[in-house]
């Protein structure tokens, strides 16, 4: 599943084609995504311009007068910018037609995506209205997940995993920002003292950033906006290195299934 990078990487590489573009037609071939696409978007949607594309989370929201459309890509999913000309393959769901001439395409072959519609405050949708502050933001700090994490004995890499403390850190990156921090993914969040989350929190910034530059990491399913791989995987230093020796101590790296998620980490470097 694309995490939050290559989402961001997939905002930036929309917005300068659809922002303050007027909308001429939807297309809908495939209504059925993980919740069906609503119909009436194909109308409520026409002469409406694009005020604003956003994020949150993993969430893509393309803000207009009436309303905002809530994106979010899935297992699989992929937009992509085209001329309005350009024949659908298999598995383009749905089509944006801007009067700029240019198609903002879905394509999604698992179907676990979603494309819906709300008209109310989309902070105030259900999908939306638990999460956490976002990692890049000045709401998230050290301060704010040694508060939330007090006698909790939820293993580290779950507590940051989990979409209610802070949005965004997904598999790859937290594996990476516990690395870089020193802190074994199995130890309880609520034994960890304010400096390491400091240093915790710090390292998450810095980890998703970097990605975000890069352009994200590339996943099998995943390629940027513009069709370019994101390269981050490169720089890597546990995730997908099981059995290989660390880069920092050269002790073999082990990995575990952590809530039924792969987990990698050095025994040496991460007691």
């Amino acid at each position: 599943m694309p995490e939050l990078p290559e989402v961001e990487t997939t905002r930036l590489g929309i917005k300068p084609h659809i922002d303050q573009q007027i909308i001429t037609q939807v297309i809908i071939r495939q209504p059925r995504l993980r919740w069906p696409i609503p119909p009436e978007i194909t109308s409520v949607l026409i002469d409406q311009k694009i005020k604003e594309v956003t994020r949150r989370a993993k969430y893509l929201l393309l803000k207009t007068a009436l309303g905002t459309l809530i994106l979010h890509l899935g297992m699989s999913g992929s937009l992509r910018i085209l001329p309005s000309e350009v024949l659908p393959n298999k598995h383009d769901h749905i089509d944006f037609i801007f009067n700029n001439k240019i198609c903002l395409r879905f394509n999604d072959p698992r179907r676990f995506g979603c494309v819906l519609w709300t008209q109310d405050a989309p902070e105030n949708h259900p999908l939306l209205k638990h999460l956490g502050p976002e990692p890049l933001s000045s709401a998230f700090d050290g301060d704010y997940l040694f508060a939330q994490s007090r006698k909790r004995s939820t293993p580290i890499k779950n507590f940051i995993m989990d979409s209610q403390m802070v949005v965004g850190v997904g598999n790859i990156y937290a594996n990476e920002a516990l690395f870089y921090t020193g802190l074994h993914p199995q130890e309880k969040a609520g034994k960890i003292k304010v400096a390491r989350y400091h240093h915790l929190a710090d390292n998450i910034k810095i980890i998703l950033a970097n990605a975000i530059k890069i352009g994200g990491t590339t996943l099998r399913n995943f390629s940027g906006s513009d069709g370019k791989p994101g390269y981050f995987k490169q720089l890597l230093k546990v995730y997908g290195r099981a059995g290989l020796s660390c880069l920092q101590c050269n002790a073999i790296l082990v990995e575990i299934r952590l809530g039924q998620r792969t987990t990698v980490y050095c025994p040496q470097c991460q007691k």
